[in-house]
């Protein structure tokens, strides 16, 4: 069978799905500076503001998409019900070691923690998914493994916040997936159902004076709100130039982000990067090299494949 041509119509889909995921990776990546300006506001009522500030964006853009039959049809389902609350659990979990992280000067941390998700997520679908890995997906995890060690025996301490991060959000992915509808509907779902707590535990800090949003000044009063769109603009950028991409393109552009929180945290916040983080960034630079090789290795057999 002869290749299929590649049409101006996918090709202007694929350019589209390219700038729109490039927007999103570029917010993610811009993140820390936001965090920063939270950091002096207490945590939990952050991640509050957070998710009950994405419930407005996440339904106006599912309205605008026509897809809310899918919605209302996802809401009448026990079973998709818990899993939505399973996600957004894990989504919130590592939502707030995020914040925490960035507050308290650990966000090189951070970026070593999204570096490492594309290997744990690896590692998750071997062992849950039954998948397979190649040799050099094996060395790649292997390479991951020796630099948390080499962090672990010279901070004499497991280097918590990136594995939390990394697991976290591997496990969000993996379990994401069981979810029988599209990722607008999925997170307006999520974030749904966090802001019944959510917007409960602002109520109260509003009745009790403890509050930043109305007792506290102009300033903190518009970042709380701002909460809101730098968590779903980039995440609903995210879901609809995915759908427009091949998946080697994403696996590629997914280290845009922590590539630039790296160079924020290490340039301008200025934290501590000593040999050992060298080593250990060296280490995961390599393993990513390999896991990226080896992935688009696999996407050129499988186009080789359709095309004979």
């Amino acid at each position: 069978m002869a290749a299929e041509a590649i049409t101006p119509d996918a090709d202007s889909k694929a350019r589209r799905g390219f700038l729109l995921a490039l927007g999103a990776y570029l917010l993610w990546g811009l993140l820390p500076f936001y965090m920063k300006a939270v950091a002096h506001l207490p945590l939990a009522e952050v991640i509050a503001h957070r998710i009950v500030w994405s419930v407005p964006i996440a339904a106006a853009v599912l309205i605008w998409a026509g897809r809310t039959a899918d919605f209302k049809a996802a809401i009448r389902s026990p079973r998709t019900i818990a899993m939505a609350a399973l996600t957004a659990a894990l989504i919130s979990v590592n939502w707030g070691i995020y914040v925490w992280a960035i507050a308290v000067d650990r966000t090189v941390e951070t970026a070593l923690g999204y570096y490492i998700n594309p290997l744990v997520s690896v590692v998750v679908g071997a062992l849950l998914l039954g998948e397979r890995l190649n040799r050099l997906q094996i060395a790649a995890v292997a390479l991951a493994a020796v630099a948390v060690g080499v962090l672990t025996i010279e901070g004499a301490k497991l280097p918590w916040v990136s594995l939390a991060l990394a697991f976290s959000f591997g496990a969000y992915g993996f379990f994401r997936k069981t979810l029988p509808i599209g990722p607008s509907q999925g997170f307006l779902l999520e974030v749904l159902l966090l802001s019944v707590p959510a917007l409960g535990y602002i109520i109260f800090l509003i009745a009790t004076g403890q509050d930043h949003f109305v007792s506290g000044s102009g300033t903190d009063t518009a970042l709380l709100i701002g909460c809101g769109p730098v968590t779903a603009v980039p995440l609903l950028l995210f879901a609809f130039g995915a759908k427009l991409l091949r998946l080697s393109t994403i696996g590629i552009m997914q280290y845009i982000a922590p590539t630039m929180v790296f160079l924020i945290a290490v340039l301008i916040f200025d934290e501590p990067f000593g040999t050992t983080q060298a080593t250990a960034f060296a280490l995961i630079w390599a393993a990513l090299a390999i896991y990226s090789w080896s992935m688009l290795a696999t996407a050129r057999r499988a186009t080789s494949v359709r095309a004979a």
